[in-house]
């Protein structure tokens, strides 16, 4: 550490202002943020964050950098390429800032780790472009008494809001006071309809202004509503939301939500395989089962087991073999997801995903054996 740095001239321009100063600074420093999503959103939120002496940092992504990344999440180099987001970005912002402690996962959120993991920090920030990991996020800081601050992205619009807020003795609204259920049919996200390079700073900017306020005590929240920004218009419009769910009512929710989007809709068929192939050239493929809960039982022998949450953390060793690969799950969600995360980092492995998952092929065995 430079001995020349100092908090004091580091936080200057912040303590100087009167509603910040320096119980506010203190404040920053002493704060612990979560911070989910390492891209667009993320990666500017969390660099402002740290920036501005947010103290404790801990940042997830279990994805990596790729050249079509490159355009607005602007923190990454090209040759960042093929590396993780979390930990470059964490790299990035230790060298900027000395006095705030930044750690990352690789691993995916997931609803079996969700709970234990926001356990410790005051603060949430969803910077994802999943929907089901938004409403996973935001099912888990409703029961973990934690405020959420939601950001997503559509072509040219952008969205904020500050969730599960403790104002005198209530908790605000949460994401299911606005959208009760996550949609049965796929929304596309910003890979597929493309979007606004600036947007995305913008929103990340705004979800980092919000964490801010919050931590310092500092101005009005954007609470009980939601903030819609269209760059091309330069408009903004705040939607009011009202409370709908309570935390018992999200309780049972969470006891039954997968958090998956059941569609296959848009799935590539060259990246498919289906039940009945499987089953009659079983021996000739190398079959990797993604489901979270290790110990779910499945109709033929698996050859490695690896959590969805885990799967980009694996190396090359795990997937050399000289057969093609079949990756599994219940529904054929995840396993496709992961077959997609798998190409990129492994080009020269042939990937398939098990069309339906097992459950369509429990479906196609019985058939077969009536």
């Amino acid at each position: 550490m430079n001995s020349k740095i100092t908090k004091e001239n580091l936080y200057k321009r912040q303590t100087t202002l009167s509603e910040i100063g320096k119980i506010g600074q203190e404040r920053l420093l002493n704060a612990k943020v979560l911070l989910v999503g390492c891209g667009g959103l993320g990666c500017v939120a969390a660099v402002y964050l740290a920036g501005s002496g947010v103290g404790k940092i801990h940042l997830i992504d279990f994805d990596t950098v790729s050249e079509s990344n490159l355009p607005r999440q602007v923190f990454y180099k090209i040759e960042d390429i093929g590396k993780p987001k979390s930990e470059i970005l964490a790299k990035y912002i230790t060298k900027i800032t000395p006095f705030v402690k930044l750690s990352y996962d690789t691993n995916a959120i997931a609803k079996n780790t969700v709970l234990e993991t926001i356990s410790d920090f005051d603060i949430v920030l969803d910077c994802t472009d999943s929907l089901p990991i938004k409403y996973l996020l935001n099912d888990a800081c409703v029961l973990k008494d934690k405020p959420l601050i939601y950001g997503s992205l559509y072509k040219f619009d952008g969205y904020v809001s500050c969730f599960n807020v403790l104002e005198n003795t209530k908790r605000t609204t949460n994401l299911r006071d606005a959208f009760p259920e996550i949609p049965k049919k796929t929304i596309p996200n910003c890979s597929e309809t493309g979007t606004l390079n600036t947007i995305v700073g913008i929103i990340g900017l705004l979800q980092a202004n919000e964490a801010l306020k919050l931590i310092t005590k500092t101005g009005k929240l954007l609470t009980n509503q939601i903030l819609i920004y269209n760059s091309l218009e330069n408009t903004q419009y705040k939607m009011k939301v009202k409370s709908q769910f309570s935390k018992e009512k999200i309780a049972l929710l969470f006891k039954k939500e997968s958090y998956t989007l059941d569609t296959c809709t848009t799935q590539d068929e060259k990246l498919l395989i289906s039940a009945y192939n499987l089953k009659e050239n079983i021996e000739n493929y190398t079959i990797i089962s993604v489901i979270e809960n290790i110990n779910t039982p499945l109709p033929f022998k698996v050859d490695y087991t690896i959590p969805f949450s885990q799967i980009n953390s694996k190396t090359s060793t795990v997937f050399e073999s000289k057969k093609d690969i079949v990756v599994v799950c219940n529904k054929g969600i995840s396993s496709y997801q992961a077959v997609l995360m798998l190409k990129e980092k492994f080009p020269k492995i042939n990937f398939l995903s098990l069309k339906n998952g097992i459950t369509g092929y429990k479906k196609d065995c019985l058939k077969d054996s009536l």
